[in-house]
């Protein structure tokens, strides 16, 4: 006889002290991004309000107005992890075929590394259209990139079995700022 034990849900980062990892990301970014001249990626979904936050910390951080922020619609997987996209599909952002890439810092911010598909498909992405100093910002590092991508700055360190998911629950589109790992259930 099977039985399938039932998910597990856990909260490892609440709002307080996911808003002091996003103030320790900032002061990093603060030193990568000069004052003129630099710009955030936000990667759609939850990478464009996760670049909102840091934008406000790095502008009260430094004394400096906000940086400009350009939302980037790229998917790969559903939020459960499965293969949505055998490719990693890319919506181009018109407003950034206009900037001076060429001569702008940019961060890209998502919310979790997974295996590194959306954040290699963006980065390639921006270098087509002239980038050339691009760094990468992610709230979540699971240490199981697959491809040649890694993040410069990153918030939290998580190494959870390959099955596990890991959520960034961030508002607009949760109610509470907070990370979760679902552990789901095994046959015994």
């Amino acid at each position: 006889m099977t039985i399938l034990l039932a998910s597990q849900r856990l909260c490892l980062y609440d709002s307080n002290e996911l808003d002091n990892v996003l103030q320790a990301m900032a002061r990093k970014a603060a030193t990568l991004l000069p004052p003129a001249h630099a710009a955030l990626i936000g990667i759609q979904r939850r990478g464009e309000p996760l670049a909102q936050r840091l934008r406000g910390y790095i502008a009260r951080q430094t004394a400096q107005p906000e940086l400009p922020l350009f939302p980037l619609r790229v998917k790969r997987y559903a939020d459960d992890l499965q293969v949505l996209h055998t490719f990693t599909q890319l919506t181009e952002n018109p407003a950034l075929a206009r900037l001076d890439l060429a001569n702008t810092t940019l961060l890209v911010v998502d919310d979790v590394l997974f295996e590194g598909h959306s954040l290699l498909r963006t980065c390639a992405y921006l270098a087509q259209l002239g980038a050339r100093r691009v760094h990468t910002a992610v709230l979540v590092d699971r240490h199981i990139c697959q491809q040649p991508i890694r993040a410069d700055i990153v918030g939290v360190h998580l190494q959870v079995a390959d099955t596990d998911i890991v959520e960034c629950h961030v508002p607009p589109f949760e109610q509470e700022f907070c990370i979760e790992v679902v552990r789901h259930g095994a046959a015994r």
